[in-house]
């Protein structure tokens, strides 16, 4: 589907009402072995998002993080909606297990990041949300700040590289900035399931 002006209620095609986890990170400039350790994160998060009757909402492009939880979703049979918001001008690849596509407009990568943030909202239709950062590059620290801009608890997983270590570690201005929010929490990735699971509960 295609939007074009910001979203001020549910979005035809799109699931609403459901608890949301915006995942946030890193995408060509993950290594092929964080990628793999990442699946395994992710894999023990399928069934809280499904026991939840949760949806995601990522980049949509079959690369780093977005791989990994296309990945985790098909190899736990998972059944909760994925949801891709990609910039329409942007040469994409589409992760194959994500099951809806948002076309939004724009020409560079990162320009999809206000609109991820306010369509992960209007998909949530006042349910809990958290946005979930790994790895990630400079895009990352937009998509974080979008996040916390709407009021969205934000989830660091330590260890998985980059703008989440910078930010575990409050290494650098705009990463300390992130890392002091009130809103932001630093976990290990083994305790990222549960945590995801009490925040969604609300």
């Amino acid at each position: 589907m295609r939007v074009t002006s910001p979203a001020g209620g549910p979005l035809p095609g799109l699931p609403s009402g459901r608890p949301v986890l915006v995942l946030v990170g890193g995408a060509d400039g993950m290594a092929a072995g964080e990628l793999a350790r990442l699946c395994d994160v992710f894999a023990d998060l399928v069934p809280v998002l499904d026991a939840l009757g949760a949806a995601v909402v990522d980049g949509g492009t079959d690369s780093g993080a977005m791989r990994a939880i296309g990945r985790a979703r098909a190899r736990r049979h998972g059944r909760f909606p994925l949801i891709g918001v990609v910039a329409e001008g942007v040469p994409a690849v589409v992760e194959p297990h994500h099951t809806a596509i948002v076309r939004v407009p724009g020409e560079r990568w990162g320009d999809e990041s206000p609109w991820l943030a306010s369509i992960a909202t209007e998909v949530a239709g006042g349910r809990p949300t958290v946005t979930v950062l790994v790895n990630g590059g400079d895009i990352t620290f937009q998509d974080a700040t979008a996040s916390l801009a709407l009021g969205r608890p934000l989830v660091v997983v330590r260890g998985t590289g980059r703008a989440a270590d910078a930010i575990a570690g409050a290494s650098g201005p705009g990463a300390a900035l992130i890392a002091d929010s009130p809103l932001t929490t630093v976990v290990a990735p083994a305790g990222l399931a549960a945590h995801v699971d009490r925040v969604l509960r609300g």
